[in-house]
Parts: structure tokens; sequence; C-alpha cells
């Protein structure tokens, strides 16, 4: 581990790190003053009252100084896209001289990281998942904590909850992690969808219970022989299956992650509940009767793209099929503008409350995080730049491309946060947001969700349902109505070297296998076996102690959220 790194900045790098942040939101956000007079500057910046133009604030003035930032994604599928390359990383590299230079993982994440370890060759930035890697870093003290920083800057300071700081503090009290897509609202892509033209032919029958839904299936089947009724995705990763149970148990909030429900204030045995036997049955009659993927544990990502691509699926469940199906629907209007694809209210067991069956989660702490680490330089710098990411300005650059009257929005209003948008760029020019949105998911690495969805309803508000894109629209109409909120169970996962640890890996062996065995059932009493042996197994090797770790941190979380 190197000595610590002397955090006290020169004037000059204090000066280039108050001037990324000053005025990146206008008027609506407050900064510490200025290590020095700023220089003269156009728009809203600190201290004046907001034009309502593009802000021209001293955040123009880090071109004075570059910094280079070293990036690290931590997982094996991940590639960062090439600096610079696209319009929103070259504008920011352009306009701040800011240059993010990618460690690359190599397609094994878990070793690039501890050979970085070992090495002491740890990046500026590693964005990885919450949990035990960061605070096994947390513990070698090889990263920077925030909380000093994230009082000094105006952007997660104003959108982080006193409950998201509470869940970000490590066991020390100190916050080292920056969340990525966090919010207070739902949001997600989970949720079933159909093909639009199949369904017409078919006659636009109710598509509402599990019961409508097998009905559904079999005629598919029989009217349209070339066709898969029911696809899941990838199921040995949970996809399709997952939505299944969502259909016949309320409020459940993908409990299969770590194979319990709640019962009470406990966290019990999934093997026993009712509403996963039935869906687990439910899923072999589908199987049995071909009326889903019969490779759905084998199949890969591009094989399901295919299928989307050529419309050879009726019904499609995954967690987020919202990509894929964007552009396979593009694709199919070419040849036909009635045909493509569309979502539809979740599936749910007759008797259940629809408004309470959830096929996807969200949490309030979105999707994984972003560490400084103690081998950047300037890691307060790192901080504002990521402060900036999260802001307005930051995230309409990454999101909606740059600023300009070319562009799909130009500026703010008067408050400084609300953007004004080029309509007509929007409805004319629709490929270039799509290539501006394909980038953006891999260098958002700390999205803020809210200001995103909202200033995207503001956007399309007054645009016709069809002439928005397909994955706004249905994002808008069902999937984000349709998640819930799983914020409570945040933190689950024990340390892999822990007792618990060890015995989750165990127990984990056991669900995979169960799972893919109990599809391929031969009899729903066999479908049943399989489970109660699962649990069986999995007691023998303290299941029980795993759940009731789980129990522990749901009771620790929902006091944390004032539950």
């Amino acid at each position: 581990m190197k000595n610590k790194r002397n955090l006290l900045l020169s004037v000059l790098s204090v000066f280039m790190v108050f001037t990324l942040v000053v005025g990146c939101a206008g008027g609506g956000n407050t900064s510490a003053p200025p290590a020095k007079e700023p220089a003269k500057q156009e728009g809203g910046g600190a201290g004046q009252e907001p034009s309502g133009e593009s802000p021209k604030s001293d955040l123009y003035e880090l071109g004075k100084e570059e910094l280079n930032v070293s990036f690290y994604g931590n997982y094996g599928w991940y590639q960062m896209p090439k600096w610079g390359k696209d319009p929103a990383s070259k504008w920011i590299q352009d306009n701040l001289k800011v240059t993010v230079t990618a460690v690359s993982s190599g397609g094994n994440n878990a070793q690039k990281l501890q050979t970085m370890i070992a090495g002491d060759e740890l990046p500026d930035i590693i964005w990885t998942d919450r949990g035990p890697d960061v605070e096994r870093l947390r513990e070698a003290g090889m990263l920077v904590p925030l909380d000093e920083y994230i009082e000094k800057y105006p952007n997660f300071k104003k959108s982080l909850s006193e409950q998201h700081l509470a869940l970000l503090r490590s066991p020390d009290g100190k916050i080292y992690q920056l969340p990525n897509y966090y919010t207070q609202q739902p949001n997600g892509n989970a949720g079933y969808a159909i093909n639009k033209k199949i369904y017409k032919a078919l006659g636009s029958p109710k598509l509402e219970t599990t019961d409508d839904l097998y009905a559904y299936l079999k005629a598919v089947k029989e009217k349209f022989p070339d066709v898969i009724p029911f696809e899941t995705g990838l199921a040995k990763d949970g996809h399709g299956i997952d939505q299944i149970f969502s259909s016949f148990k309320e409020n459940n909030l993908s409990f299969t992650r770590f194979f319990g429900v709640p019962d009470g204030d406990k966290i019990v045995s999934i093997y026993k509940d009712p509403g996963f036997r039935e869906s687990v049955v439910f899923t072999a009659k589908l199987m049995r009767e071909k009326l889903m993927t019969q490779d759905a544990n084998t199949q890969t990502e591009d094989q399901v793209r295919e299928k989307a691509m050529n419309g050879k699926f009726a019904v499609i469940a995954t967690f987020d099929p919202m990509k894929m199906l964007a552009t396979a629907d593009a694709e199919l209007k070419k040849k036909d503008p009635e045909d493509g694809y569309m979502f539809i209210q979740p599936i749910a067991k007759e008797g259940l409350d629809r408004a309470k069956i959830y096929p996807g989660t969200y949490n309030q702490l979105g999707w994984n995080v972003a560490l400084i680490t103690k081998n950047a330089k300037n890691p307060e710098a790192v901080f504002a730049l990521l402060d900036w990411m999260t802001g307005p300005e930051g995230s309409m650059v990454l999101n909606w491309g740059p600023p300009g009257t070319d562009g799909y929005w130009d500026g703010f209003e008067a408050d400084g946060v609300t953007p004004k948008f080029n309509k007509e760029k929007y409805l004319n020019d629709p490929d270039t947001l799509a290539e501006i949105n394909g980038k953006a998911g891999d260098l958002v690495w700390v999205g803020n969700t809210m200001f995103l969805d909202n200033t995207k309803k503001q956007m399309l508000s007054n645009v016709p349902a069809d002439q928005v894109d397909f994955s706004n629209r249905w994002q808008m109409e069902i999937t984000w109505g349709t998640q819930g909120d799983f914020t409570e169970f945040l933190g689950w996962e024990p340390a892999p070297d822990s007792e618990v640890g060890i015995i989750r890996q165990s127990i984990r062996d056991i669900w995979l296998t169960a799972r893919a065995k109990s599809m391929y059932a031969k009899s729903d009493e066999e479908a049943l076996q399989i489970l109660d042996k699962a649990h069986e197994d999995s007691m023998k090797l303290g299941y029980d102690k795993f759940l009731e770790h789980v129990t522990n941190v749901w009771t620790e979380n929902k006091k944390a959220l004032g539950k």
C-alpha cells in the first residue's frame, strides 16, 4: 500500500476543483466560495441571476488544467467506450479538458481487481457493485472517505436523501461510495411484452391472469407453430422465471436473489412459499407442453436478440427486455408499420391484486457505486467531476448530448435546472439520440434517476404517444409504475469468506440446480419433490443461519429507513 497521499491541493488545483462545480446547475445550486475571484462569465454562474442560457460558468475554467482520470469497471462484460469518440465524452474532453482512460478487466474482473490490489496499481475510480468488494477495499485503507466532499459540493448533497446516506455508510460511519441511478421514485424495465402482430391476429384477447396467459400461449402454438409462445430470455439467470413467480405472489420483490421470502418479521425458506411453488409448477407445465423456450437454460443473449429481431416469439418476460425490444420493434416496423412489440400490465393469478404485482424491482440506491481510491493524485477533483456528472448539466450532456441550438437541448430555463428541450430535433432525429443513449449506459457512472426521468417526462408530456420512442413510451405507460421497492433488503450478501458467505455459496449451488431441474419436471408432483429435496439439502448445510443473516440485515435496513 502506498503512503497516504498529501491531500493538500495547490492553489491552481483548488481553483480547478471549484471551477468544475460552480454554476453547473445555474442558480439552482450553491457551492463553497471559489478559491479566487472568478473570471468573467456568461450565463447563470455562482452569485449571478441565471440567464437561462446554456451555463457558461467557472466550470469552463477547468480547461486551464487538464484532468486525467483512470477508470476501472469491475465487470467481466464491461468495456468502456473509447473516451472522446461519442458526442458526450468528446464534449467533456473538449470543454472541460477531462480525459478518462479505461482499465480493462480482460473478461476476468475478480482476478484483475486482485492483481491491481496486490500491485498497488488501483485506478482513480473503481465502478463496482455495493457489498463485499467495497468493504474489502475500505478495510485495507485503499478508499478515500467522501463525507467532506459531499458536504462541500452541490449535487450529491442536494439529491441524496438522509436514507440514502444512512444506507451508504460503512461500519466506520463514513461514506466511500457514490450511487449510480439512485432515486426516490419507481423506475425499471422488467415486465411482460407481446408481439403486436400475433396478438392482433389472435383477436386481441384478454391477457390479465395466469389462466389468460396459458390459454393465449396454447392459441399461439396452434396458429403459429413456427413461433415460440413464451420467451424467458436467459432463464439460468432467473430471467422470465422470476417474472412468472411475481405473477403468483403479491408484493413479491425478487426474493429469489436470496432464496427466501418475508414471513412476519423473518425471512424463511423460499421452497416452502405457496406462491413460489405454484410458479414452479406453472413453469414446468409450460415447458412440458412446449409453450416456452425449450433451451431456456442454455441459449445465449445473441440468440434471444435474433428471435426478437425476427418476431419469433409471442410473449416475453424478463428483467430488462427494453433495449432489445426497442431495436427489434424499429426493425419489424420497417416491413410492416403494424408489427412490433408492446408492454402489457403484469400478469397475475386470478384473485390477486394486480396493483401489488411487481415483475421487477428498483431500489433507492440504484445499481452500483463509484469509489475513489487513494491512488488518485487529486481525489477532490475526481469527486468534483462525479458531482458534476450527477448534476443537471452533466446528466444532460451524458444522456441528451452536447447543448446547442442544433442539439436536443440548449441550456436551462431561468431556474438553472430545467432544460430547454428542442422538440423538433427529438421528433426528426431519433437515430442520433438512440446512439447517444446507447453509449450513456456505459458512461453514466453516477446517474441521477429522478432528474433524468422527470426531465424526460417533461420533454415528452406534449408529444403524441405514437411519436414517443419505444423505450420512453413503455417506461412511462407501464414499467416505471410496476416495479417494487427493494431498498429495505439491500446489503444482504455476506462476505464470501465468512461462515455465512460459504453457506450461501453452497445453498446457491443447490438453488441453481433445483431451479433448472424443476423446469423439466415430468409432473407437478415431481416439480414439488425437487423443491422439497432442495430445502432439506440446504438445511443440512446451514440454510437457517443464512436466512437469519438476511433477516438481521433486513431489520437493520428498516431501522435506517425509519420503518
